[in-house]
């Protein structure tokens, strides 16, 4: 009995399976059909339907139309080329002068332009010499050098109004002068002494604040012939 019945079940099966893949069409037995146009004959007063929005919910607006590209302008588009900086010129400095060198650089720098030129006093201190000399002659100059070099005395030529003579040293105070002169008397050192090889006084310094390239060379011709020998250099 139970055999039968599995037997009758996979039969219907089939049976079904035949009639739903449209097997048994030609027997007349079609499957009803549920592809489109038939569902929408079977919708009933499809008009009437409305979609209506849940309460609360906000509409999402409609994303707005894309702009239209902006006018690209070839000129602002082209790359700028860089100004080149103007020559501002150096700052150049030289001294220190003094009163009657100073009274020279002002008659030369006359030609220069009014304000490309100022002469700004700076102090000089007094300067002491540990002095040996004035010697009557050559012969007695190189006798006491060798005298000198013998007690290991480190010494230098006097120069100016001292010559022929010697400096045994020079120094911004007279008393770090003093000093030293008696530690060369310890050394056996016995005609030297102390002088005042310069005086206090106001000097100055020569100042272009702005020299260009194209000035440098003619400036420096104008002034080189009263700047006694000395040079220019950068301030500061």
């Amino acid at each position: 009995m139970l055999r039968l019945a599995v037997i009758a079940l996979l039969l219907a099966n089939a049976g079904y399976y035949a009639y739903t893949q449209g097997w048994l069409r030609s027997a007349g037995l079609v499957t009803p059909e549920q592809a489109e146009p038939q569902r929408l004959q079977q919708q009933i007063r499809p008009e009437t339907l409305k979609v209506l929005r849940a309460q609360g919910a906000t509409p999402t607006p409609a994303p707005p139309p894309p702009a239209a590209p902006a006018a690209v302008d070839p000129a602002a588009s082209a790359p700028m080329a860089a100004a080149a900086p103007a020559d501002a010129g150096e700052c150049l400095q030289a001294g220190v002068f003094d009163e009657k060198q100073a009274a020279a650089l002002r008659t030369a720098a006359a030609a220069l332009p009014q304000g490309s030129w100022s002469l700004e006093p700076t102090p000089i201190t007094g300067r002491w010499m540990i002095y040996m000399g004035r010697f009557d002659d050559l012969e007695t100059l190189d006798k006491k050098r060798a005298e000198l070099r013998a007690r290991k005395v480190d010494f230098d030529r006097a120069g100016g109004t001292l010559e022929p003579g010697l400096s045994l040293g020079r120094f911004s105070t007279e008393e770090g002068a003093q000093r030293a002169l008696t530690a060369l008397n310890s050394q056996g050192v016995r005609t030297a002494r102390v002088v005042l090889e310069r005086q206090a006084a106001t000097g100055f310094i020569l100042k272009l604040p702005a020299v260009t390239d194209a000035q440098r060379q003619q400036w420096l011709a104008t002034l080189r012939p009263a700047m006694a020998g000395k040079t220019l250099g950068s301030c500061g």
